[in-house]
């Protein structure tokens, strides 16, 4: 995160992810570059791909790719574009940045494992709180708890960017579709891995991270 120069655009969208992205590739994910490939792996998708340096940082510290790709971030000859491409960056499941994509593609996920038979997978998506503003995000989630998707898990970063509200906070808009959902710091690495681990049989997993506002 260091190599950024400042003149990034999203620079928040990245920082508020950090600390969550590190929790779950240390600690929670079952992925790792010997296994990008192995159809029992668990997959993470970054919704939330408008600001993908955090992640970046986080698949190099874990050997995806060499560090030393960082400091070409969005240049013109690097694989490490603005938006992270699929094609290009080892360990990303989705190309994504397009807010609103990365829930749906994570339920189509959990639904085609469970076709296959596959019950071991867990599917990961990270999104921003500004994305539930988009009709796409409440069909999937909506979906996603009436077919009692539990190895589905969905982040949601909340640097209160959204533009609409729900009473009771996100979580509740979560627990509303049939979800387990809590809403943790999304700063505290131990609040974060015990909410990422808390069982939640029949049903999927919400954990809204808060963070610090994007405009503070």
């Amino acid at each position: 995160m260091s190599l950024m120069t400042g003149d990034e655009k999203h620079g928040p969208a990245a920082t508020s992810t950090l600390d969550a992205l590190w929790v779950l590739y240390d600690r929670v994910l079952r992925v790792s570059p010997e296994t990008v490939t192995d159809p029992d792996r668990d997959r993470f998708l970054l919704s939330k791909g408008h600001g993908p340096m955090a992640y970046y940082a986080v698949l190099a510290a874990k050997g995806f790719f060499p560090v030393d790709r960082l400091p070409g971030f969005g240049s013109y000859d690097s694989p490490l574009g603005h938006h992270p491409d699929r094609l290009l960056v080892p360990g990303a499941e989705i190309g994504s940045g397009s807010l609103g994509h990365g829930l749906p593609l994570a339920v189509g996920t959990a639904l085609g494992l469970r076709a296959q038979g596959r019950t071991g997978p867990a599917v990961w998506v990270l999104i921003g709180d500004a994305e539930l503003d988009e009709g796409s995000n409440h069909e999937a989630l909506a979906h996603a708890g009436a077919a009692g998707l539990d190895r589905l898990h969905t982040v949601v970063i909340d640097n209160s960017s959204a533009t609409h509200g729900w009473p009771g906070g996100i979580a509740s808009r979560f627990e509303a579709a049939g979800w387990s959902a809590d809403t943790v710091d999304g700063r505290d690495h131990e609040a974060l891995h015990a909410a990422f681990g808390a069982p939640h049989p029949g049903r999927p997993r919400a954990v809204v991270a808060r963070v610090e506002p994007k405009n503070a």
